[in-house]
């Protein structure tokens, strides 16, 4: 595909009052292996995304299952409703920094994540960060579709009764991957028509879904006698040796909960009206409401607890134990646009960049989409939500690790290497400056190298609790795991400077 700008006599980068650029009038970009229209920086006349939408984003991906299950999950493990939200709040805190970050680019450039890591990794070298990106992505779509049509299972059992009995297909009820099949087309649906749907429904969804939490409150709060037993659950770990061994590879799950964002980001921020949107949208949005849902699901799980003897983490389980009809068709709504919000959002926009940029003549944003789509079903998502341990501990640290080892690359290069400064046709174009050689910078690839394996190499499970050695992958690399998503981060930043450094000493 070629793209190309209208010319003038100009070939200098448009600054603007806010800082951001757009591509000199008269830039022809011609070459389809990297140029696509969705590829393309978006013109200063179409980033007008306000503080308000980065805030409704992520207020509308921030509450959805998944992430109740991450709070709800450490009360299950033995945490009180105290060491719960302490532990979810530190991690949203800490992931808002790279997050604000990589998000500069988007409102400065317009460019995307995949075109961005080509200033670090090389226009081809690109495709490392962006495959590992967009294979995680179609994951976690396959979970969270995963989750939203169990949720209308259960929920439609529930009012219509017998679905459960149904006929087996795969080992599961034929009823049951229907419902899984109906949202994973509606959501294909919706994300087909575009960024701008998007945005207008994650403007409306975000307020419905803290609602719907809210009522689950009340309705455990009603059913425990009041909040008093909702608090007054005691942690099983304490606050001594028991509890420091769970607390940190569950906060390094849950920065690696969002360690996704950290890197695709300017795919949202790209829109950006300015970096003051982009600045205040996402700290408003981000920790505050991981935090204050954090607070909802360890008081919804704690009741639960109180009520039922045992810890229910899932909400959708919860929620079915009601007897009432409204309370059910409200509960399967919120489930519905809970998931939908986030699932497209963090799981679609990423992966149909990333996909785009690997093949930009015939892969499409919308194209990307579908593969999405059908790469999270082959996956098989139900196994990776099965217990709390594989979900927080294997799954999320693994990806926190090597996410976390891209997202050191990429801050150290656009911040330390070439303090923000970017040559916006160079990169889309074969032979300029971030070509490096043949289109890969071997020096980002060696920092990824060392930072993966730093921050993953020591993945372990406990016996029967998971896919890894008891002694860890590499065994003395066992006592990193458990600080995967920071240990990556740290390494690849210090090992791309040092040797950025002495790649330009030598040039």
């Amino acid at each position: 595909m070629t793209a190309t700008v209208p010319p003038t006599p100009s070939h200098r980068p448009i600054p603007d009052p806010e800082g951001r650029v757009e591509l000199p009038p008269g830039t022809e970009l011609t070459d389809g292996r990297f140029v696509n229209d969705d590829l393309l920086p978006v013109p200063l006349a179409r980033r007008r995304w306000t503080t308000y939408n980065f805030t409704a984003l992520w207020v509308g991906m921030a509450h959805n299952i998944p992430s109740w299950l991450l709070a709800s999950g450490l009360v299950a493990l033995g945490m009180d409703w105290k060491q719960a939200v302490l532990t979810i709040a530190l991690a949203n805190i800490i992931v808002l920094a790279p997050m604000l970050l990589t998000g500069h680019a988007g409102p400065k450039y317009g460019i995307p994540f995949p075109v961005l890591a080509r200033a670090s990794f090389g226009l081809r070298g690109a495709n490392l960060p962006a495959m590992i990106r967009a294979g995680v992505a179609c994951a976690w779509f396959g979970i969270q579709t995963w989750i939203g049509g169990q949720g209308i299972f259960v929920l439609l059992g529930k009012i219509f009764g017998g679905w459960a009995e149904a006929s087996e297909v795969g080992g599961r009820p034929w009823t049951l991957w229907v419902c899984f099949v109906l949202f994973w087309a509606l959501e294909l649906a919706i994300i087909y028509r575009g960024m701008e749907t998007l945005r207008r429904f994650e403007n409306w969804a975000a307020p419905f879904v803290i609602v719907g939490a809210l009522v689950l409150l009340a309705w455990i709060a009603h059913k425990a006698g009041g909040l008093g037993p909702l608090l007054d659950q005691p942690s099983r770990l304490g606050w001594g040796a028991d509890f420091w061994p769970v607390f940190f590879p569950s906060l390094m799950g849950m920065i690696a909960f969002w360690s996704t964002l950290s890197l695709n980001i300017p795919d949202f921020t790209r829109f950006g009206a300015g970096q003051r949107a982009q600045v205040w949208g996402q700290t408003l949005g981000l920790p505050t409401t991981m935090t204050l849902f954090a607070l909802l699901s360890v008081f919804v799980t704690s009741g639960s607890q109180a009520v039922y003897g045992a810890p229910v983490w899932d909400p959708v389980a919860l929620a079915a134990r009601t007897d009432n009809v409204f309370g059910l068709l409200f509960a399967l709504v919120t489930v519905l646009v809970a998931t939908i919000s986030v699932n497209i959002a963090a799981n679609v926009v990423s992966p149909a960049y990333d996909l785009a940029n690997l093949a930009p003549r015939v892969i499409s944003f919308r194209t990307g989409a579908l593969i999405t789509g059908v790469v999270g079903v082959v996956i098989m998502p139900w196994k990776l939500t099965e217990t709390p341990e594989l979900y927080i501990f294997t799954w999320l640290g693994l990806v926190g690790g090597l996410l976390g080892t891209v997202a050191g690359i990429l801050i150290a290069d656009y911040w330390i290497v070439r303090r923000t400064a970017l040559d916006l046709p160079d990169l889309y174009t074969p032979g300029g400056r971030y070509w490096y050689r043949s289109g890969w910078n071997p020096r980002a690839v060696a920092a990824f190298l060392i930072g993966g394996v730093l921050a993953v190499g020591g993945s372990h499970s406990a016996p029967g609790k998971g896919p890894f050695p008891e002694g860890g992958l590499i065994p003395f690399l066992k006592p990193l795991a458990d600080y995967g998503w920071a240990v990556g981060l740290a390494a690849s930043l210090v090992v791309y400077v040092a040797l950025m450094a002495g790649h330009r000493r030598r040039t």
